[in-house]
């Protein structure tokens, strides 16, 4: 997209959260970048904008009709649709300067611009809007944060346990597909136990380093480059008590087996990344493998699920 969208144009409407996943496919193959955010939490129920960003003036015509199309099939009327041009920004700066500190359970994320007071009796981590995924704010982030807050409130400790193998570095858990490192980070500062994680990026591994390291976690975070989990590292340190894996559906479907194999017997998975509409292809093909459902996080139209071995 040209000077990150300076100078560009969005396209947008307003819909109910359940309607979503209709009017996400209006822009999908048109947009260079269709994003979901709340538009207004004071109304019941919360409605949302789903938002194309396009280089050039988009397709009025022809977005017009999709939308048309799209609330016939759920018989609704059809919202507005809302065109505007964008001027151009800095948005890592615009986005530091609006990332507002985020509760999420006993997690409580914010950015360097939060000086306090902060609440008590919480587990606080210190994450800047950055080039890699995962700030907090996103609603599969934060039903994972959620998650991870339920799973460590029922258990001392990690679940599941390495059975006890003598090794001179022991991971509790696999964050697969780590972004910023707030889950592996969020992880590590619970439990003061050892987190492996992982992505294919290497601008995420590098961004989770200098996060592990801002928070005072280096010693706990080992952030590695990885495939899926084609890396030996993954592998070698297996089983894990919990993997958390922030991705997309149809990749973690692909990797059901692969990821099913690093769990220790009684350990849990927290799958999230994908929609409501993708929610059945995802639990499918963990029940394959073996795994049961023991929690649903849903926030409109994000899912989180935790599954046990």
């Amino acid at each position: 997209m040209a000077g990150e969208f300076g100078g560009a144009w969005s396209a947008r409407v307003i819909v109910a959260a359940d309607q979503t996943p209709a009017f996400e496919r209006v822009f999908e193959d048109l947009a260079g970048v269709v994003s979901l955010y709340e538009w207004d939490d004071r109304q019941k129920p919360v409605l949302w904008a789903v938002e194309g960003m396009f280089d050039a003036a988009p397709p009025r015509a022809e977005l017009t009709a999709r939308v048309d199309l799209a609330a016939s099939a759920l018989g609704i009327a059809a919202p507005e649709l809302v065109l505007a041009r964008v001027l151009a920004k800095d948005w890592l700066t615009e986005t530091v300067t609006h990332f507002p500190p985020l509760r999420a359970g006993r997690y409580y994320i914010h950015g360097d611009h939060v000086r306090g007071p902060f609440p008590t009796g919480i587990v606080r981590l210190t994450i800047n809007a950055a080039t890699a995924f995962g700030s907090g704010q996103h609603a599969s982030t934060m039903g994972c944060l959620l998650a991870l807050d339920s799973l460590f409130r029922r258990t001392s400790a990690a679940p599941g346990r390495n059975g006890g193998r003598n090794r001179r570095r022991s991971f509790a858990g696999l964050d697969l597909g780590c972004g910023t490192g707030i889950l592996g980070m969020a992880a590590a500062k619970t439990l003061r136990r050892p987190i492996l994680c992982a992505d294919i990026d290497p601008e995420a591994v590098r961004v989770t380093r200098y996060n592990a390291a801002r928070n005072g976690l280096t010693g706990l975070i080992a952030p590695v480059m990885s495939d899926g989990c084609g890396h030996r590292t993954l592998g070698r340190q297996a089983p894990y008590g919990f993997i958390t894996a922030n991705i997309l559906a149809r990749p973690l479907a692909a990797m059901a087996a692969d990821i099913a194999a690093l769990l220790a017997p009684g350990g849990c998975l927290i799958a999230a990344g994908f929609v409501r509409r993708d929610e059945a292809m995802v639990l499918n093909a963990y029940r394959m493998q073996g795994l049961r459902l023991v929690r649903r996080i849903r926030i409109a139209p994000w899912t989180t699920l935790v599954l046990r071995r």
